[in-house]
Parts: C-alpha cells; sequence; structure tokens
C-alpha cells in the first residue's frame, strides 16, 4: 500500500471517529476503585451541606468531599434506596428498612426499624423507594407499602404490583405498569388514568413538573398528566428515550431536565429551546447506564451501573474533551466565517454542527491558525498553508511555519519565522500570495517582533535575542546589522520570550521581565510586569493580559494591571493546560477559549464573575480528627490529647459543596504553621505540647477564601513534664541547692581548714628555715671559731717547734743543760697543752655532736691520740697541718695514719679522711 493511499485512509478514518462531539460542563468520575465499593448504585441522596449517600450494592456509600466510606447493614444486603430526611438517613433492603445517624465521631450508626412491624412476615421483599410526605415516610416493595409515622409502621396492601410512588402536592401517587396511576386515600388506592391511556406502555419513572406530573416511559416518551388529563410531551425527544430506553428523570434548578438512560447516559434538555445535550460515556461518564440522579445546588450526581459521576452543570468554563485520543494536543485555534478551528499535533479540524471534521491533508503538528483578511493561514510542521473546510493548500513550502507577524506600516506584507529562518509573505492587489525566503539568518525562529518598520527582534530558542536591522525589501539581512544581546544583559539565553506590548520590546528571560529602551539602547527592567516575575505572559490585548504560574500555584491570572483582577487556580481548567505550550484565543469581552492536551476549554468570564460575585464560599466542616491512638468526639469544644498519641495528627476537614475543593490552613500555638492544600486531610507530626488553634479555610477558583473553621486542641506535656512531676524537680532542684549549699559550706570550711593548715605549715618551715639558717650560722660562726683555734694552735705550735727546733741546733750553746731540758720540756708541755685540746674538743663536739661516742662504740680499741687524729682527719686536714696540732712530725702522722687506718679495718683503696667526714 503506497503512503498516499494510507494517507487518504487515516483522514478518513479520523473525519468519522471524532464525529458527535460536544462543549459540555466539567465532570469527575469516581471509579469502582476509588470508593471500594460495588459498582451498581441504585439510590442517590445529598444532605444540606452537600454531602452524598449512595444506595449500592455493598452497603449505603458516604461521601463527604474528601473520603468515601462504605457502612455495611447487619445482614450484609444491598442498599437499594436512600433518602435523607432531618438528620437521618434512611435505607432500604432486602427485608429491611432503617435510618442511620451520625455518632459524636462523625462515623454512621444503623437503627432498624423492621422491628416495629408487629405480626408481618416480610414475602422476599426488597425496598426500591422511600417517599417522605407530610409527617410520615413511606417505603415501597414491589407488593407492599409500609408507612413509617409516630414510632410505628402501617402496612399497605394495594393488591398489585406497585412499580413507582411520588408524593404529588401532599397526595401519594402509585403506579403499577399494568394497570395505571392511583392516588393513596386512607389505605386504597383511587385510579387516577388506566394504562390503556398510555398506551400500555411500561412507567420508569415520574416527576413534579408544570403543575402536573411528568410520566416517562419505557418505548412511548413522555405523557404530561396535568389536572388528571393526559397529553404527549417532548416530542422532539421521542425517538431518543426510546432508542436508549429512558430510566431515571429529575427537573434541574435552572428549569431543564435530566433524563437517565440504560444506553446513552444523560440526556440534558431545555423544554423551552428544545435544545438536546447529551453527556455520555464517549464525553466523560465511566458508563451509559444511568440507575440513579440527583440535582444538588448546580451539581448532577449520577449513579452508574459502574461508577459513580459528579456533572458540574452551572459551571462558567465548559470542556471539548477528545477520550480517543485521535484530536492530540491543541496547539492554537482561530474562528473563520463563524466556524471554530483547531490546530494540534495531528492537524488541522474545525466543528460543524456540534461535528469535529478533519481537513483532510492537514496531518502533522500545527504551530499557529491566523486569520488573515479573509483568508485562515496555518503554520504547519510541513510549511505554511490557506486552509478552509475543504481546502488545505500550500502557500511556502519551507519546513516549519509558526506566527505570522504584520510588518508596520505596509499594506499586506508579512513576517513569518520558521525552523531555518524568516519567510516574507505579501498580497497584491489582485489578491495573490508572493513569499520569499529573507536571506541572512539560517536558525528556528519561533518568536518575531517589530521595533519598527525595519527593525525587528528575533529569539533564538537556545542563544538569546537578536535585533535585527532588515533592507527594505524586507529580503536581506547584513551580519553587521545583527545585534546580539547574551548572557550579560538578560539572566539566561535559553527559550527568551518576546512580546510587543503598546509599541514596546518586553522581554522574559529566567522568569524575570525586561524592556528594551531604544534612546538609551540598553535592556532595562519592566516594573510593570514585576509582580508576574515566573509567570507566563500567554495572551493579550490591548487592556487586558493572561498570565499562567506554571512553577508555584498553578494559577491564571487575567488583569488589567490595575483594578479588573481575576485568578482562577485549583481548577480543572488550570490541570489541563500544556506547559509551554499554552493559548488563548478571545472571542469577545467575555468568552475565551483555551488550548489544552486532550481539547480546549471555553470560558464565559462575565459567568464566572458573575458566580464568584454571587455565591458565597461555604465553610468546611470538620469530619474526623484521629491521633495516633484515638478517634476524637466532635463536640465543638478544644479536644485534649496525650502526648505520645500526639505524635500523629490526622484532622480531616470537607466542602462536598464544590468539586476538587481547595483549602487554606494556619496553625497557631507552640509551633505555626501556613500552607495551601488540594488535599483535606491534614497530618501533623511531633507537634510540641501546648494549646493550638487551627484556622482552615475553603479557597475558591480566584483564591479568595472562606470563613475558617476554627479547630482548639491542646497536646499534654509528656509524663516529665507533668504537674506531679514538676513538683518533683522543684522539690529535687531545692534539694539539690540545699545540697550544694551544704556541701560548698563544708568545702569552704574544709578548704579554709586546708588553708589555714597550710599557712601555719609554711610558718613552721619558715620558722624552722630561719632555725635552720640559725643553726647554720651558727655553725658556720663554731666552724669559724675552730678553724680560728686550729690556726692558732696550729702557728703556736709552729712557733714553738721552730723555736725548739733552734734549741735543739743550739744545745751546745746553751751552758746549763738542766736550764735547757727544763726549757724544753715547758716547750713540750706548752706544745701538749690540754687546754687547746679541750677548747677544740668543746667547738669540735658543738659542731659534731656525739662523733667520738659513735666512733668508740664501733671501734673501741680507739686511743685518745686515735680520736684526736681522727677529729683532725675529719676536718679534712693534711698531714702536714695535723702535724703540729698533734706536735709530731708530718712522718709521724703519716705512720698514726697508718695505724688507725688498720684499726678502723680499711682496705687500701679507701679514703680515711672520706670515711671519717660520713662516718655518722
Amino acid at each position: 500500500m503506497n503512503l498516499r493511499v494510507l494517507l487518504l485512509l487515516l483522514t478518513l478514518g479520523m473525519s468519522n471517529f471524532l464525529g458527535g462531539q460536544e462543549l459540555l460542563p466539567p465532570i469527575y468520575n469516581y471509579p469502582i476503585f476509588e470508593y471500594n465499593a460495588a459498582g451498581q448504585n441504585w439510590g442517590l441522596s445529598v444532605d444540606k451541606d452537600g454531602e452524598l449517600f449512595v444506595a449500592n450494592n455493598k452497603g449505603l456509600l458516604h461521601f463527604n468531599g474528601e473520603q468515601w466510606n462504605l457502612y455495611r447493614l447487619p445482614n450484609k444486603t444491598v442498599v437499594r434506596s436512600v433518602v435523607i430526611i432531618g438528620d437521618k438517613i434512611y435505607t432500604g433492603s432486602y427485608e429491611e428498612f432503617g435510618y442511620w445517624e451520625k455518632n459524636g465521631k462523625g462515623s454512621l450508626e444503623y437503627s432498624s426499624l423492621t422491628h416495629l412491624i408487629s405480626g408481618h412476615k416480610f414475602n422476599s421483599e426488597e425496598f426500591w423507594q422511600i417517599v417522605p410526605s407530610g409527617n410520615g415516610i413511606y417505603f415501597r416493595s414491589f407488593s407492599r407499602i409500609y408507612k413509617y409515622q409516630d414510632d410505628s409502621i402501617q402496612v399497605i396492601n394495594p393488591y398489585t404490583v406497585v412499580t413507582n410512588l411520588i408524593d404529588f402536592n401532599g397526595d401519594i401517587i402509585v403506579v403499577d405498569n399494568d394497570s395505571g396511576i392511583y392516588r393513596l386515600s386512607q389505605n386504597q388506592l383511587l385510579p387516577i388514568i388506566d394504562n390503556s391511556q398510555l398506551g400500555n406502555a411500561q412507567i420508569v419513572d415520574l416527576i413534579p413538573f408544570n403543575d402536573g406530573l411528568l410520566l416517562g416511559t419505557k418505548q412511548k416518551g413522555c405523557f404530561l398528566l396535568k389536572d388528571d388529563e393526559l397529553s404527549p410531551w417532548g416530542p422532539s425527544l421521542t425517538s431518543i428515550l426510546n432508542q436508549h430506553q429512558l430510566n431515571k428523570m429529575i427537573q434541574l434548578s435552572d428549569g431543564k431536565l435530566a433524563f437517565g438512560t440504560i444506553k446513552r447516559g444523560v440526556y440534558i434538555y431545555d423544554s423551552d429551546t428544545e435544545k438536546v445535550e447529551n453527556i455520555k460515556r464517549e464525553t466523560g461518564l465511566q458508563n451509559n447506564t444511568v440507575l440513579s440522579m440527583i440535582a444538588h445546588k448546580g451539581q448532577l450526581w449520577l449513579g452508574l451501573d459502574n461508577g459513580i459521576d459528579r456533572v458540574q452543570l452551572d459551571a462558567p468554563i465548559t470542556y471539548f474533551t477528545d477520550h480517543t485520543g485521535v484530536l492530540g494536543t491543541v496547539y492554537d485555534m482561530a474562528f473563520y466565517r463563524g466556524t471554530l478551528f483547531l490546530g494540534s499535533n495531528t492537524g488541522v479540524y474545525y466543528f460543524k454542527d456540534d461535528e469535529l471534521k478533519f481537513v483532510k491533508g492537514s496531518q502533522g503538528h500545527v504551530w499557529d491558525l491566523q486569520v488573515i483578511g479573509d483568508e485562515l493561514f496555518c503554520g504547519h510542521n510541513s510549511g505554511t498553508f490557506k486552509v478552509d473546510k475543504d481546502k488545505f493548500e500550500s502557500v511556502f513550502g519551507l519546513s516549519g511555519g509558526y506566527t505570522m507577524v504584520k510588518i508596520p506600516e505596509k499594506g499586506n506584507s508579512y513576517l513569518q519565522g520558521t525552523y531555518n529562518g524568516i519567510v516574507h509573505y505579501e498580497k497584491d492587489d489582485s489578491g495573490r500570495w508572493s513569499s520569499l525566503r529573507v536571506v541572512g539568518l539560517n536558525f528556528p525562529i519561533k518568536q518575531l517582533n517589530f521595533e519598527n518598520p525595519n527593525t525587528l527582534w528575533v529569539a533564538h530558542p537556545y542563544k538569546g535575542l537578536y535585533r535585527v536591522k532588515i533592507d527594505k525589501d524586507y529580503s536581506f539581512i547584513k551580519e553587521d546589522d545583527i545585534q546580539v544581546f547574551d548572557q550579560g544583559e538578560i539572566p539566561n539565553n535559553f527559550n527568551v520570550k518576546l512580546y510587543n506590548i503598546k509599541n514596546q520590546i518586553v522581554i522574559r528571560s529566567d522568569g524575570q521581565w525586561f524592556k528594551y529602551e531604544p534612546i538609551v539602547g540598553k535592556i532595562t527592567r519592566f516594573d510593570e510586569f514585576g509582580p508576574f516575575a515566573n509567570k507566563d505572559l500567554v495572551s493579550y490585548d490591548e487592556n487586558h493580559f493572561w498570565f499562567i504560574d506554571n512553577e508555584g500555584n498553578k494559577e491564571i491570572i487575567f488583569t488589567d494591571l490595575n483594578k479588573d483582577n481575576l485568578m482562577i487556580a485549583g481548577n480543572q481548567l488550570v490541570r489541563r493546560l500544556v506547559p509551554d505550550s499554552e493559548n488563548v484565543m478571545k472571542q469577545n469581552d467575555s468568552i475565551y477559549y483555551f488550548t489544552l492536551g486532550d481539547g480546549f476549554g471555553k470560558l464565559n468570564l462575565k459567568k464566572l464573575k458573575s458566580n464568584l460575585e454571587n455565591d458565597k464560599i461555604p465553610s468546611p466542616k470538620l469530619s474526623f480528627f484521629k491521633d495516633q491512638d484515638t478517634l476524637h468526639t466532635l463536640t465543638g469544644k478544644p479536644i485534649s490529647i496525650g502526648f505520645v498519641p500526639a505524635r500523629e495528627l490526622t484532622i480531616q476537614v470537607a466542602s462536598p459543596l464544590i468539586a476538587q475543593p481547595r483549602y487554606y490552613y494556619v496553625l497557631n500555638g507552640a509551633e505555626e504553621q501556613a500552607k495551601y492544600t488540594d488535599n483535606g486531610t491534614l497530618r501533623f507530626q511531633n507537634l510540641p505540647f501546648g494549646k493550638y488553634s487551627l484556622e482552615v479555610y475553603t479557597v475558591n477558583i480566584d483564591n479568595e477564601k472562606s470563613l475558617p473553621l476554627e479547630i482548639s486542641f491542646e497536646i499534654a506535656p509528656p509524663w516529665y513534664w507533668s504537674d506531679i512531676c514538676i513538683v518533683a524537680y522543684v522539690l529535687v532542684i531545692v534539694l539539690f541547692l540545699f545540697s550544694i549549699r551544704k556541701y560548698n559550706r563544708k568545702k569552704l570550711a574544709r578548704e579554709q581548714g586546708k588553708l589555714l593548715e597550710r599557712i601555719n605549715k609554711e610558718q613552721e618551715e619558715r620558722l624552722q628555715e630561719l632555725e635552720k639558717e640559725k643553726l647554720a650560722k651558727e655553725v658556720r660562726q663554731k666552724q669559724k671559731e675552730l678553724a680560728g683555734s686550729i690556726l692558732n694552735v696550729t702557728k703556736k705550735n709552729e712557733l714553738i717547734l721552730e723555736l725548739k727546733s733552734i734549741l735543739l741546733l743550739n744545745k751546745d750553746k746553751f751552758g746549763n743543760q738542766k736550764k735547757y731540758r727544763s726549757f724544753i720540756k715547758k716547750l713540750d708541755d706548752s706544745i701538749n697543752n690540754d687546754e687547746d685540746w679541750k677548747r677544740f674538743e668543746i667547738n669540735f663536739k658543738e659542731l659534731h655532736e656525739d662523733f667520738f661516742e659513735r666512733l668508740l662504740e664501733s671501734f673501741p680499741e680507739l686511743t685518745p691520740k686515735d680520736l684526736k687524729l681522727c677529729a683532725y682527719l675529719k676536718m679534712n686536714h693534711s698531714s702536714k697541718e695535723i702535724a703540729p696540732l698533734m706536735g709530731i712530725s708530718t712522718r709521724g702522722v703519716e705512720i698514726h695514719r697508718y695505724r688507725l687506718r688498720k684499726k678502723l679495718g680499711l682496705d687500701a683503696d679507701q679514703n680515711i679522711s672520706n670515711f671519717l667526714i660520713t662516718f655518722k
């Protein structure tokens, strides 16, 4: 198969496959795996706060806006019906009906009513409807009606098959598909119409409508029963409802009617205009079989055969969504000759009578759709083309055509950036377009803006900005006429954005805004856009700007830079935008279109502003408060929590009236926090003990906040900070301080004692030192006296010995020998004078106490003469010095020393003087 045939088949396939797409309100899907119950949902009821209760095959489902909970009946049977009356949720199941109530912890508890029926036995009955009327509540099975009133139950036997029941103006209307419609009066069925009047059609549902009853049948369409008169109604719907099998009907708050079918989802019908809108599986529902419906404050809940869906009927933003994936990501849109054209990554499409058609031959990536004069141009991956419903005509074949920008002061002349430079387009008077590639730039140019007719700015995807001078024919750019702005003048060269805003070149680089000052030739800060740092400008006109925050809170901002400001945050629209490829198309002052990753969105700005002004933002409700161990009772009073269980707190708040709500909370106390969140389940871990105040706000689409939900709680201190422990700590501290004081006093006394002892010791040592010094001084004095005494004796004896020697030499000269001998004797006596020795001995003993006694004790054989020699030797005198003291010759001293050595038992190598000096 050749390429041309393949492309033709692909084109035909797209054209057929995309038929029947519609622009619809937001649809939110709740699949089985999310609510964790059975697929079939037989009944729906919503309370005043918007909480949903569902009769499900597995039990009663409760959705508080944040979390699904399943409650099983005691007998585990299927719940077929559910109705909220006051604070009670009534349910009907197999041979069982009763009511549920919330306990103090936010959970539901069941109370059966069947015990009030005395003497009655069920006959395999299931209760498919619960209808409040007056002061009573009616429970319907196929065979009986049970009226609950004043805490008693009355059994009504209609003796017919009851297929439907409704309260109409205080009367209970009973339907029997085989016989007709009846009014219940005093437990009797009074006929209203016979089934033959309906052509024996089965009535599947009936609702109050236009002061009558609207009857929906299985195969005959709808009838209006008014004043007991029956007439066909809505003939334009008959074939649709017959074909797709009507199952449920409700009237919406705006007067429109919703018809739930078995085969085709929901039809929204406007009886005034006879306009029909179909919401089905192909447009966002999970399943085409609608088992139950309920509308509440602009929200249409659908109980399906496989899941639960929520449709936001009054939404100011509606969507076209391609669930097939064939359309792909939409990059641009344009209205041309009353038709909406879409440019996506798969080609060009257009709407005709709510049918999406593919423009043959346009397959490929579309970058731009632009109406110029009376023609529609397409910047395409393959080049630039002129487009119409049945035409895709090439204008220039250079790959990658981006936006075409009009040349100032030139009639029908345009420049266009491409994958590889710039192309010049010009339309002549005959309506023909000529195209010429501009020489001089050969890189991808996605953005192009004129500063003046011959000066333009272009942005390279990776290399920054260029200010370019072009020749007057718009055909050539000289290299010298290209001015480059590098990273020194802008923060980053990558992904620079260019705009011409009110004839001023505006630049976005690295999230910051700049402008070019042509007078000084410099790029400076653009203060007007200062508040929009890190936001992308995706569209603008003379008065308003659309900014998108892709990094922070994911917000869309609509502003005139003055008082007219609007913010769209946390919305399905924001989540479905494609980052860096957002585009906004203005149809008029109120209607704007947004390109999306799977279709497009339509914003009714006037309706959005009206909703924001008129709708009060609901404050969130507290669903539960749970610590690590306990689910706390919700009394409205401050909640007390133990320290250990408070390690992990889980607080759930919900705002069920808002689909996918956002919240803002502020925690004040020992630890403070403030944060936006998309999740109503708030978790706090390891908070310090103390008192806390938590304020939670619901945040609407433009970031406005509701009145706060205030929650007060207190985390008890740990056991070691309890009152008893604190008293114990105080006592311990007091005892500790007392002990320290006592210890310090003892220590001070001990230190004082030590100091006094040290002072006394120092004084004693000082006295001893003084005494020692005194003794040393006395010893020195004694030694000096002893030395002086010895010196005197020595000199005296030396003189006497010298005199004696002279006398001995001159002996012969003495005439009287007797006198001579007498004189010699006197000299010898003078040498051996005991008085000299006694004085020496006294002084010696004062210096060397007990020396002689110890010496005699050790050596008793010593003679007095030996002791005298020992004394002189201890004084360290030499033999020569000792000789005159002992009155003998030096030789005599040596001989005496020798003998003394033997007495002392000294060896030959021992010094006798050292021995005596050290002897003790």
